[in-house]
């Protein structure tokens, strides 16, 4: 009996094999590759899939082994499979297509009703197990396990349905073991072929998300600066370096803003836009895919377009312009790069909205310098003008030195072409401050400068003089004996921190507390416009750090990042 099985068991995986290589050659069918990954397959498809599966369920019972009036076969591989695919309806309608025919051709042969009962029994139990398999990790020990209990009820239903009784049981000894597993075996190999395809996409899925951000990362410079014909015609051309479209498209509302690759011959940039499909994407807001050179709608009779999605690029709510991706053949952009398209879309919506941001953030910082330049003093000017007027007799030098410091202050205070000044910048400019302000008060104002030589940082102009002028007039000059200011730099690493020291008059606990609330006085509107602009500019948790003490001091500090990056 064992070397029986043995070779009946052999003789059925050479079967199970073609099948199996059946099952790999339409996975390499584009039109079975599709009808698969759908994620809502609807009536037809479920109807197509269930007469492929029927027929792999026939082909199971043509190779099959003939054996004591019955055919050991590989019949139930098909419409098990078909099932765990389909759903409930493929199953039940392969597994009637295939054990159907099993009946009529052998009809009232001694397994004829059993075999084709529990083909369709099979059938409709693999459909009920879809969503399982669905959510399994393990589909090939699922589907194999799953195979074996189906080849165990078929040989049970032989059992019940073929007579004589003890003609099945010698025939269910023979052929049981042979097929239960063979077949177990083939449902796993199948499911597991067929669910490579899942594979294949979410590999090519993946691949395409890597390859979208790294084109949002390659254009963000250039979305940066707004959407014009310059930064229009680069994003263009990353595009098409980087995919397999033919041609790359932007427009804004009205116009062509770059086109490069087939047909810029005729979509010249600076012209009109010349489709209505692009049109009707404007003004809709929705993206359109069209499949044919007739769809894409191109006045020039021989445009080599053929193929094209259209996605609307969005500021917030407004569609500004499209983005255009074109192949040169047929029903040529397939569903990755279609959602790759649409990736690219949102992402370059983005990219546009922040570079609105990016402008009104760097009006306001400019609003906000220009706020600040403003509160410079003109007592301050008259006063330091009379002290050197004094000066100018008994000591000439002074004088002149003080003059050039004011100058250098006044210069560098109402400059607005730099966004950004160095560390020693700032510092010769709260100098010309001082040394103007210690002149006048003498001895009574002390500067200590604790800043490391090499230490340097970049930062927004009237970042820290502000700081220092508030320790000055509303910290040291209040305090009868005067005081000391001490400014001191510190490289944190990443960061510099600034730090403004004094230890004049301090502040009550309820005013430091209030600082930064809505109301402006004297004291606080230069700290608040720090504070508004460090945040503006590096982050929410940057802001200024404030510690005093009523008649012990104030300490101010804020921290400068060396690299900004801009997200």
């Amino acid at each position: 009996m064992l070397p029986l099985l043995l070779i009946l068991f052999q003789n059925l995986i050479s079967r199970v094999g073609l099948i199996m290589l059946l099952a790999f050659i339409m996975t390499r069918v584009k039109f079975f590759r599709k009808l698969v990954v759908k994620q809502n397959i609807n009536v037809k498809d479920k109807i197509i899939l269930s007469i492929i599966f029927g027929i792999y369920g026939i082909i199971g019972t043509y190779t099959g082994i003939p054996i004591r009036g019955a055919i050991a076969n590989a019949r139930v591989i098909g419409v098990f499979v078909g099932g765990l695919l389909g759903g409930p309806v493929v199953g039940t309608l392969s597994g009637l297509i295939a054990g159907g025919h099993r009946f009529l051709i052998d009809i009232g042969g001694f397994t004829a009703i059993s075999c084709g009962l529990s083909t369709f029994v099979e059938g409709i139990m693999s459909g009920f197990l879809k969503k399982k398999i669905d959510r399994s990790d393990n589909k090939f020990t699922f589907a194999f396990i799953a195979g074996i209990i189906a080849e165990v009820l078929q040989m049970i239903i032989i059992l019940i349905f073929s007579k004589p009784f003890s003609e099945a049981w010698e025939l269910v000894k023979i052929i049981g073991i042979p097929m239960i597993n063979a077949n177990g075996l083939g449902i796993a190999v199948c499911i597991s072929i067929i669910y490579g395809i899942f594979k294949d996409i979410e590999t090519a899925e993946a691949y395409q998300a890597q390859l979208a951000l790294k084109i949002a990362n390659r254009t963000l410079i250039y979305f940066r600066k707004g959407l014009n014909e310059t930064t229009a015609n680069e994003v263009a051309n990353i595009i098409k370096d980087m995919t397999d479209f033919k041609a790359i498209a932007l427009t804004d509302s009205e116009r062509i803003l770059a086109h490069v690759g087939i047909g810029e011959d005729h979509h010249l940039s600076g012209n009109p836009i010349r489709t209505n499909l692009t049109k009707k994407v404007l003004k809709e807001g929705k993206y359109i895919a069209a499949n044919s050179k007739e769809e894409i709608g191109c006045d020039k009779r021989d445009c080599k377009l053929k193929s094209a999605i259209i996605i609307p690029l969005k500021e917030g709510d407004k569609v500004v312009g499209t983005l255009k991706m074109y192949k040169d053949k047929e029903n040529a952009i397939n569903k990755v790069e279609f959602e790759l398209a649409l990736g690219l879309g949102h992402l370059f919506s983005t990219q546009i909205e922040l570079s609105r941001i990016d402008y009104q953030s760097e009006l306001l910082a400019k609003a906000e310098l220009k706020a600040l330049q403003s509160q410079i003093n003109p007592h301050f000017l008259f006063n330091a003008i009379n002290t050197i007027i004094s000066l100018t007799r008994t000591k000439p030098d002074e004088a002149r030195r003080l003059l050039i410091h004011l100058s250098n202050y006044f210069r560098n205070n109402l400059q607005e072409s730099e966004r950004e000044v160095t560390l020693n910048r700032e510092i010769e400019t709260i100098k010309s401050y001082l040394e103007i302000e210690k002149a006048r008060f003498g001895d009574k104002l002390n500067i200590i400068y604790n800043i490391p030589e090499g230490i340097d940082c970049s930062l927004p102009p009237l970042l820290l003089q502000p700081i220092v002028e508030n320790a000055v007039k509303h910290g040291i000059f209040e305090k009868v004996e005067g005081g000391t200011v001490e400014i001191i730099a510190l490289d944190n690493g990443r960061e510099t921190e600034l730090i403004v020291k004094d230890n004049g008059v301090g502040m009550e606990e309820e005013l430091l507390r209030s600082l930064f609330d809505g109301k402006d006085d004297s004291t606080s509107i230069g700290l608040k416009n720090v504070n508004h602009r460090l945040k503006n500019k590096y982050g929410e948790d940057h802001g200024l750090i404030i510690e005093s003490k009523l008649g012990c001091g104030t300490t101010v500090k804020m921290k400068v990042p060396k690299e900004v990056r801009r997200l």
